[in-house]
Order: C-alpha cells, then sequence, then structure tokens
C-alpha cells in the first residue's frame, strides 16, 4: 500500500469511528483516535503560533530553527494518518473479531444489510460497524 493510499484509509478510519465516550470503557482504539481528532484539528493553528513565537520571541536570527519547528507541526496531522492508516489495515485479534462477528450477525438479524468483512475483519471494518450502529439507533 502506498502513502498516498495510507493517508487516504487513515483519513477515512478517523472519520468513520464514532465521537461516543462509552466507546472508551471497551476500545483502547477510542483514545488514538480522539488524540488523532485534536491533532487533526489544532495543529495548523499550533504552526502559526510557533512562527509569531520565534519570530517575535528569537527574531529571524533563527531561520532554521523555525523552519523546522514549522514543517514538524505541519507535518504530525500527516504522520497522524499515516498510523490511522496502518491500523485501519490491520486484522482485528480473535478476541475482537469474534465480537465483530457477533454484533454484525446481530445487527443484519435486526434487518439490518451489511456487507462487511467476516473472513478476516479489519480495524476499517469494525469502525463502519460501529458508525452504523450508532447512527442506526440515533434514529
Amino acid at each position: 500500500m502506498s502513502v498516498i493510499e495510507l493517508i487516504k484509509l487513515g483519513h477515512r478510519y478517523l472519520k468513520l469511528w464514532p465521537e461516543r465516550a462509552e466507546l472508551s470503557q471497551y476500545f483502547q482504539e477510542y483514545y488514538a483516535i480522539t488524540l488523532a481528532r485534536f491533532v487533526w484539528r489544532n495543529f495548523l493553528g499550533f504552526s502559526l503560533f510557533i512562527v509569531l513565537f520565534f519570530t517575535l520571541v528569537t527574531g529571524q536570527s533563527d531561520l532554521q530553527l523555525l523552519v523546522f519547528y514549522t514543517i514538524f507541526a505541519l507535518s504530525m496531522p500527516v504522520q497522524v494518518l499515516v498510523v490511522l492508516g496502518v491500523k485501519a489495515d490491520k486484522d482485528l485479534p480473535p478476541g475482537l473479531s469474534a465480537w465483530y462477528k457477533e454484533g454484525l450477525a446481530r445487527f443484519n438479524e435486526k434487518g439490518g444489510n451489511l456487507e462487511l468483512s467476516t473472513g478476516r475483519p479489519k480495524y476499517i471494518d469494525l469502525a463502519k460497524l460501529l458508525n452504523i450502529t450508532y447512527q442506526s439507533s440515533i434514529k
């Protein structure tokens, strides 16, 4: 998988994972997603803060350091999406896989018609199931 595909998959995974606090009791992934959302939403502003801070405090003498920190801060959201893309493409562990298959079967029994992966489900499949389940419970 290329880096661009990983970034796209990570972004899709970030968007799919429900923003529900009760998921923190069951999934460690909730904390990673919460942190990733924070980085995604705030690090552009943080980069601008770095530029303003260095120009006001240090002046133009440390231009190389300013460029380094700015590029680093601007690259953080991309790094987060790559890490999430790698995680989204991993297979679920056996216990979570069994839970996922059971939840998918229960959802389909109640009249849902989801055609998600059942052979070797991945974390992206879990995010899709949770997202659809929470969306249908809201309606």
